[in-house]
């Protein structure tokens, strides 16, 4: 079946984004009472104590998925592990505008992968659309200043941010072609993502320990910090996971990727909703550029 972005589809994209962009909010909100890389180590804990009711019996002796034990290592590696610890150590040595606008990326990225790896074309259209949903992007950030981007420059934790999103568009692609995963993990969404989550929090805890180590570890317990971790694990961590995946297969990574680049548009207008301020003229113009660039790749909008 091709790929095809149905209104349910659109529907699953979406609401990652929107729960990401609640994640920056909130991990800004408690970065003085949590480090970023146990921060992310506890959410992914508690999304872990969270699924493992549903589907703790993929992790069984007989279970199927431990002969499968590499492919959901490296997908815990790019997601749960990686693409975090990459964006946490982008935010220790950039700025939020810098992560942000290399993050834009991320169609780019998920047209690349796509063609280098996994030997998807690129039509021209793809091209067009990446452009508008990058343009959209970088709307939001300049808030309709060109002077604001000019006076950008790129620094050594940019790089985390690429790579990062290279993780998250090699694991988008991994998520749309199965290989000799079970089918009774790949059809049961909880199954799938705790497998993925075990092994992820193998990699967690390596860069949590890692940061201890260094003696950059902190945490200060309380109650903003516990709902501020129940928020990150059960929304941005399993609804969104969840959502994204369902998504990715409907649609393909390709189109997912555009996506992904909603997150800055409602991480401005988050921000702006807690700061009190109303949206902007070109809050609406980045929107319809992104909402556009979707438009233009969307598979159902071409002929077969």
């Amino acid at each position: 079946m091709h790929p095809k972005l149905t209104p349910t589809a659109a529907l699953l994209l979406t609401i990652p984004p929107l729960l990401w962009a609640g994640n920056a909010v909130v991990g800004r909100l408690v970065s003085d009472l949590c480090s970023p890389m146990t921060l992310n180590l506890l959410r992914w804990l508690i999304a872990f104590a969270v699924l493992l009711p549903l589907a703790g019996e993929v992790l069984g002796k007989k279970s199927r998925l431990w002969p499968n034990w590499r492919r959901f290592g490296f997908l815990g590696l790019l997601s749960v592990g990686g693409y975090n610890a990459l964006l946490y150590l982008a935010l220790n040595t950039s700025t939020p505008l810098n992560v942000t606008l290399v993050g834009s990326s991320a169609p780019v990225w998920m047209l690349l992968i796509g063609r280098l790896f996994f030997g998807a074309a690129i039509s021209p259209r793809q091209w067009l659309g990446a452009a508008m949903s990058v343009a959209g992007v970088l709307l939001v950030l300049s808030r309709g200043q060109l002077d604001l981007l000019l006076n950008v420059h790129l620094v050594t934790g940019d790089i985390y941010v690429l790579l990062a999103s290279g993780a998250w568009a090699y694991y988008s692609w991994m998520l749309s072609r199965p290989t000799t995963e079970p089918s009774e993990i790949r059809s049961n969404w909880s199954a799938f993502l705790l497998a993925q989550v075990a092994f992820g929090l193998v990699w967690s805890g390596l860069f949590a320990g890692g940061e201890w180590a260094l003696a950059k570890g902190h945490v200060q317990w309380g109650w903003p910090l516990i709902a501020a971790l129940i928020y990150i694990a059960l929304g941005p961590a399993v609804l969104a996971y969840r959502a994204w995946g369902a998504g990715v297969s409907r649609a393909g990574p390709a189109v997912a990727g555009f996506f992904a680049n909603l997150t800055p548009l409602f991480t401005a207008l988050l921000s702006a909703a807690f700061l009190g301020e109303m949206p902007h003229l070109f809050h609406v113009l980045a929107f319809a550029l992104i909402v556009g660039g979707i438009v233009v790749t969307a598979p159902g909008n071409r002929s077969p």
